[in-house]
């Protein structure tokens, strides 16, 4: 239907217009005596509101259809309008952002994987989820999605979307020594997805995997392509905006002993009329090592610390992120603390931006270091500092300028052949650090986990710093790596008022205050969305569970708009593997893994929506996200 969109007050006068009397025009000719004419028919006006996440009108509005009442009911019926004479006015400011759960698919799976990244096909209307250690991407429909957000006493039960099919990935790829699909993405018909495999020794990640290939269809099942080889332990795959590349970041993790190190890569894989390459070129880190041409351009606040490991080996590509003209990829290297940026038009490494650390000894940066304080104790501590160490991460636009949106979640190496974790109740301390007291208490930082690998300032064997995993926190970071914003201690801050006693719970149990020794709420999931002209951030809180949301419009204004979460605390349940005892699946969702942002336009229900794969509870939830004028 064509539409016109006036401003209010051209409707107005318009309106004005039609009552006006203009000169009398010329007498008819007189009907045939005793005959009368038939009744003019009636012009009718209708109005209809639209709600706010509207693809024309995102904030909500009105719209004013014409028409002549043919029938002569005096009701404006479908078939009498008049559709390139609608009239669409649309209000000019936002209200309050509001998210209510309307759709949700439980898998039945607790505690493996069985929902973690997750995309979208917008022909379809359906939701493509990885289910990570069956091998498999479950397609969920929702081409039904309910309107109506569910009421709180039924959210963490709410069971309204079904399964139409799993791809069984392995055995349409038809190569054996393939593990489990780490990450899929989707431009248009095609859908990648990112799957590991063993080595010629059996070591279960530390082959080269393989990026899959599948040509969907709106009303046919999805077909197998090809399987593009690329570097080892393929951890996520990205679409380039245009849809012409997909970037893949291969962590090459080493195996459990740390005797066998890949090296961390980046590949890129050609895509020309619908059809991906048969080969992928790909990037590694090798100019970086000791003795080649770049090493020197490393920071020191890049944590390279794998036994034995060269550069390459040691940096372990996470997450990508594309900028907006497609010209860089954005990659995370979270045990490394950096993000590495590559430039796409020639396939090479621009720089490694190392992120340094966040001081907690700062005000606006507090903690809660302990799990055995049995109270909420955000406060500073100087001499203590977090790793920002991104797990997801996004890229957007500010005035013509890339920024790119970081989840801090942390990692440590933690292996049976090394480990870098400790508490710091175990450090050796410098006499001088104000901390020393404090870090062999339990109830402050004793319980704190720790990186043994950097802290030692002027290498005399006691550490000057404390270095935890993660900072608890979203980061805006500008291309070349500076820090734009940091949402600071609000994350612990919010949950703790909203939650109470069970802030930092942890994702496999409830048991609040669990997890503040370790990483907190511990952000991981991100995605970015857009409506109007506002770009709004979403972060899920894998431990806690729920997910932030931020106007993040300017990066330099950011702002807290809310806190989502649907979990009920008052469930007793333990999953520990396949020992799992209570009721899970009356605890509504636990451990947000992917997310993404669907717009109004793509989906059916004609509104923004947000997709969470839950890893823990096994559950894909939806929610619709609208504006309260």
């Amino acid at each position: 239907m064509k539409t016109k969109i006036l401003p209010l007050a051209a409707v107005v006068s318009m309106m004005f217009l039609a009552g006006c009397d203009g000169d009398d025009g010329t007498d008819g000719v007189n009907g045939v005596a005793g005959i009368n004419g038939s009744n003019g028919l009636t012009s009718l006006l209708a109005t209809s509101t639209l709600a706010s996440g509207h693809a024309t009108c995102p904030f909500g509005g009105k719209q004013i259809d014409t028409g002549i009442d043919a029938n002569s009911n005096g009701v404006l019926d479908d078939d009498e309008v008049i559709s390139d004479q609608a009239q669409i006015i649309c209000n000019s400011s936002q209200g309050a952002l509001s998210l209510g759960l309307v759709g949700r698919y439980e898998s039945g799976i607790f505690g493996k994987s069985a929902a973690e990244i997750v995309d979208y096909h917008a022909a379809s209307h359906l939701a493509y989820v990885v289910n990570a250690q069956s091998g498999m991407v479950d397609a969920i429909d929702l081409s039904a999605l309910n309107t109506e957000a569910a009421d709180d006493a039924e959210s963490s039960t709410l069971n309204n979307l079904s399964k139409a099919f799993s791809l069984d990935v392995a055995t349409d790829a038809e190569m054996t020594g393939l593990g489990s699909v780490n990450s899929i993405s989707i431009f248009d018909n095609l859908l990648a997805a990112a799957v590991e495999r063993e080595d010629d020794a059996g070591n279960a990640t530390q082959g080269n995997g393989i990026i899959a290939f599948y040509q969907l269809s709106e009303t046919e099942a999805p077909s197998f392509i090809k399987a593009v080889t690329v570097g080892a332990l393929p951890d996520n795959v990205m679409f380039t905006h245009d849809g012409t590349k997909v970037i893949v970041a291969n962590e090459g993790e080493p195996n459990s002993a740390y005797t066998v190190d890949p090296e961390g890569t980046v590949a890129v894989i050609n895509i020309l009329d619908s059809m991906p390459a048969d080969t992928a070129t790909l990037i590694t880190f090798n100019e970086f090592d000791a003795g080649n041409a770049r090493h020197d351009e490393l920071s020191d606040l890049i944590k390279l610390n794998g036994p034995g490991a060269s550069v390459s080996q040691d940096l372990e590509p996470e997450y990508v992120a594309v900028s907006k003209d497609n010209q860089y990829a954005y990659v995370s290297l979270q045990e490394n603390n950096a993000i590495a940026v590559i430039n796409l038009e020639d396939n090479s490494v621009e720089s490694i931006n190392a992120l340094g650390l966040k001081d907690y000894g700062k005000a606006g940066n507090e903690i809660d270091a302990s799990d055995k304080d049995d109270a909420i104790n955000i406060v500073a501590y100087e001499g203590v500092y977090g790793m920002y160490q991104p797990d997801t991460i996004a890229s957007y636009q500010w005035h013509g300028q890339d920024f790119i949106v970081t989840a801090n979640e942390g990692d440590a190496r933690d292996y049976d052949g090394f480990s870098e974790e400790e508490r710091a109740e175990d450090l050796t301390l410098d006499p001088s650090h104000p901390q020393i007291l404090a870090a062999q208490d339990d109830t402050q930082l004793g319980r704190l986990k720790i990186t043994t690998s950097m802290g030692d300032e002027d290498g005399d064997g006691d550490m000057d710093k404390i270095v935890s995993y993660g900072a608890r926190s979203f980061s805006i970071w500008s291309h070349d790596g500076q820090l734009v914003f940091d949402s600071g201690s609000q994350f612990e801050r919010i949950t703790a008022a909203i939650l109470g006693e069970n802030f930092n719970n942890h994702n496999e149990e409830s048991k609040g205050d669990s997890r503040s020794d370790d990483k907190g709420p511990e952000p991981e999931a991100l995605a970015i969305g857009e409506i109007g002209d506002k770009k709004y951030a979403f972060i899920g809180l894998e431990r806690t569970g729920g997910f932030m949301v931020y106007d993040i419009t300017n990066p330099f204004n950011v702002s807290f708009i809310d806190y989502v979460i649907n979990r009920d605390f008052d469930i007793d349940f333990e999953i520990d593997g396949d020992d799992i005892t209570g009721q899970p699946e009356l605890a509504g969702d636990l451990g947000p893994e992917g997310m993404k942002f669907i717009s109004a336009e793509s989906n059916p229900t004609g509104m923004p929506l947000l997709v969470i794969g839950n890893e823990v509870s096994g559950t894909t939830s939806v929610y619709q996200l609208t504006f309260n004028q």
